[in-house]
């Protein structure tokens, strides 16, 4: 063995654990699972997003089902807003920088977009069957689609135009029944999530190309578009005059409004940070498979635990809008799919070497 060899050992062997650790880390909830087996890594994923999301939905139609919520759905927004850009300040400190690279006017817009893609959200709960909120929230890609095009200048190919048909027709196909079953059935909610789904579009088109533009972070994202979104909020419950009901309102107990508005806004931070890495582990096709059975079961639970009518209309509308996420989700991997495809017929009609199957016209 030579020196070099010895003093490079000896030093390797001195050096703290984190330091000489050469596999990315992979946080859940503030713990490094990087260590474990991929199967009980995506056993505590999902799980977590199983857990999380589903909370989540229960907590957001639990508060609204309390006498007298209906009017505060910004104040609970405000809550939310305080309490994201106070976790995403604390993870900057502890993980990264809070150094802005986003100029503060392009922010502006963004907290701006945020505002109302949530706070329309929340305040549409008052006023829709929450299944039906759920479906139109999987259906974000008919205002993306169109943000792109008139945003970025984007082109889309016939898989993605179908998709967003087919959500189209889903969406179409929930509000009839809705319609026909609601005994509360309130335009007002359609048309606030609507909006939301518009807002969200703008947003995410947006964040998308300033975040290539200027190399901001998605926690900076975070911190500053909620910070600022907060103040936009603050603002506009005051002079709205909605704060000044909403605090007497929330103070009558304490528990069930502020309570439950923590809970909510905690288990939806968690979330969305689960998720993202689900996506950076595992791929987004995994990932949508998860939390496309998250909402799926999100709606079974809504139907099991607060009473409202049903009608097998919402389970065919409800197909519709999930192979068309499906749809869109095989044009974006549409080459590794098309290739997993093949082996997977390959091996049905007893091919042993792919590259001999790829010779046959059937599977061309």
């Amino acid at each position: 063995m030579t020196i070099a060899q010895i003093h490079s050992d000896c030093s390797s062997s001195m050096l703290p654990r984190h330091v000489k650790d050469d596999v990315e880390p992979i946080h859940l909830l503030g713990f490094n699972i990087a260590r474990k087996p991929k199967w009980l890594q995506f056993v505590l994923l999902s799980g977590a997003i199983f857990v999380l999301y589903v909370g989540y939905g229960y907590m957001q139609e639990l508060i609204f089902k309390l006498p007298g919520m209906k009017p505060f759905g910004w104040t609970l927004t405000l809550i939310q807003f305080l309490i994201y850009s106070s976790c995403g300040y604390a993870e900057c400190l502890v993980w990264h920088n809070t150094r802005r690279m986003i100029p503060w006017r392009i922010y502006g817009v963004i907290a701006f977009f945020t505002v109302a893609t949530m706070g329309l959200s929340n305040a549409s709960v008052g006023y829709l069957n929450y299944p039906t909120q759920v479906i139109f929230k999987c259906c974000k890609l008919i205002p993306v689609l169109i943000g792109g095009i008139l945003i970025q200048g984007k082109r889309y190919g016939w898989i993605d135009i179908s998709a967003a048909i087919l959500m189209s027709l889903g969406i179409i196909m929930f509000t009839l029944a809705d319609n026909k079953v609601s005994p509360n059935f309130d335009s007002r909610g359609y048309i606030m999530i609507s909006g939301a789904l518009l807002a969200d579009a703008v947003i995410g088109n947006i964040q998308e190309k300033n975040m290539k533009k200027y190399g901001g972070s998605s926690n900076e994202v975070v911190l500053y578009s909620y910070g600022i979104g907060s103040a936009f909020i603050f603002s506009y419950v005051v002079l709205s005059g909605e704060i000044f009901t909403a605090i007497p309102f929330f103070f009558e107990n304490t528990w069930k409004t502020f309570g439950y508005a923590l809970i909510f806004s905690f288990l939806g931070y968690l979330g969305v940070n689960v998720v993202l890495t689900h996506i950076k582990v595992f791929g987004a096709l995994v990932a949508v498979t998860v939390t496309t059975l998250r909402k799926a079961l999100t709606i079974i639970l809504s139907f099991m635990l607060f009473s409202k009518p049903f009608t097998i209309e919402y389970v065919y509308a409800g197909s519709v809008v999930m192979l068309a996420i499906y749809l869109n989700l095989y044009s974006k991997n549409k080459t590794s799919w098309d290739n997993m495809i093949r082996r997977v017929v390959a091996r049905a009609m007893g091919y042993h070497d792919v590259s001999v199957a790829r010779k046959d016209p059937m599977l061309v």
